[in-house]
């Protein structure tokens, strides 16, 4: 069974790595953790049961294969809202909360990037993977390579590092286009998918895991707030 692998999400605009955790500059406050905007989403669902393997005659590699396009489609459209405020002046480094992320390119150079140029290694590289039919098979019949799972994590991972620069550098932008709902709803959904199949280590999220127990938590029922697009 094959899924159509787009996004679900409208929004309207108003190499090989390592971890890495050299520390950035002080932290800052965190404006997302801001009550006011953590209790923003723009939808109310059971995020466990969403990223579920749906049922036992779907391959867990097609489920995989299905989200991790998704989720790329989706991180690739939210950056798009807030790139013209990430230059190489004013993100100088690929930081996010107290690290800074290198580039290590398939021969282990280890690079210094700034943000855009990182999200631009990035999104080239994941678009690549996911649209090689030997890797992201889309023809019934095809095996995923025995590697497939190893390059998912490594997606996950690429794509994680994307998330936590637009809420560490891009956050005010984001609340000034009216998009943070968009952007917490995004990023709940994606965290809860990769600890549904451990494909990002806990020691790469931690980072941000005082917004993922906060987003990831059921909101109570007098809290939902949805956003309205104009």
């Amino acid at each position: 069974m094959r899924f159509k692998r787009n996004g679900s999400y409208t929004l309207n605009r108003k190499s090989k790595t390592k971890p890495n955790g050299k520390k950035a500059p002080a932290e800052e406050k965190k404006h997302y953790m801001d009550p006011e905007y953590t209790k923003v989403r723009v939808m109310d669902f059971d995020l466990k049961d969403l990223v579920a393997l749906p049922t036992k005659e779907i391959d867990l590699n097609e489920w995989l294969a299905s989200n991790t396009t998704t989720f790329f489609n989706l991180i690739n459209l939210q950056y798009s809202t807030i790139s013209e405020f990430c230059t190489g002046d004013t993100c100088q480094a690929m930081t996010a909360c107290n690290t800074i992320y290198y580039w290590y390119d398939e021969r282990g150079k280890k690079t210094k990037c700034t943000a855009p140029q990182y999200v631009d290694l990035v999104m080239t590289f994941v678009q690549k993977l996911v649209t090689d039919e030997d890797i992201f098979p889309t023809k019934y019949g095809k095996d995923f390579p025995n590697s497939f799972e190893s390059l998912v994590k490594k997606v996950c991972r690429y794509l994680f590092h994307v998330l936590a620069h637009i809420y560490w550098a891009h956050f005010k932008e984001t609340v000034a286009l009216e998009l943070q709902g968009h952007l917490n709803t995004l990023y709940a959904h994606f965290i809860v998918f990769v600890r549904e199949f451990n494909l990002v280590e806990p020691k790469e999220t931690c980072i941000m895991d005082d917004l993922s127990e906060v987003l990831c938590a059921p909101l109570p029922p007098h809290s939902h707030n949805h956003v309205t697009e104009r």
